[in-house]
């Protein structure tokens, strides 16, 4: 698999992949209570498991995203799952008006954040070069 990604790529994928590790320590220790307001309540897990696992999860994409090259274009689609599969959370948050980190009080600032997490999306599938080769693939086909 041929990964060629621009400067340009690489400077955000590092970012995303430092904002990644980041926000994996933080679900351990100093957020690991508002990021419990995300975990939707049907979820039938305890909410601090659900945190706490996620947090090893984007500790492990970041690292993965940042360092194992060879599989750039895989933890660029693994991670943007990940979004994917968070989004329901963020949804719930917003209709249970469920408050968190100081910034996240009010239904309109719950709102306006879920119109981040395509933004995300996009960042993980273009960053890695995951999008360009799923394109490079198909036209070959």
């Amino acid at each position: 698999m041929k990964n060629q990604t621009s400067l340009i790529q690489n400077i955000f994928r590092l970012i995303l992949s430092a904002f990644m590790v980041y926000a994996g320590i933080s679900h351990l220790t100093f957020n690991r209570i508002d990021f419990q307001a995300q975990v939707p309540d049907w979820l039938p897990f305890s909410k601090d498991l659900v945190v706490v696992l996620s947090g090893y999860v984007e500790i492990a994409l970041g690292l993965g995203l940042a360092f194992w090259k060879r599989q750039r274009v895989n933890f660029g689609w693994a991670l943007a799952t990940f979004f994917l599969l968070v989004f329901p959370g963020n949804v719930a948050q917003y209709l249970d008006g469920k408050d968190a980190f100081g910034a996240l009080d009010s239904d309109r600032a719950r709102l306006i954040r879920l119109f981040f997490q395509p933004v995300l999306i996009v960042w993980a599938l273009w960053s890695s070069g995951a999008w360009a080769d799923y394109r490079s693939k198909k036209t070959k086909n």
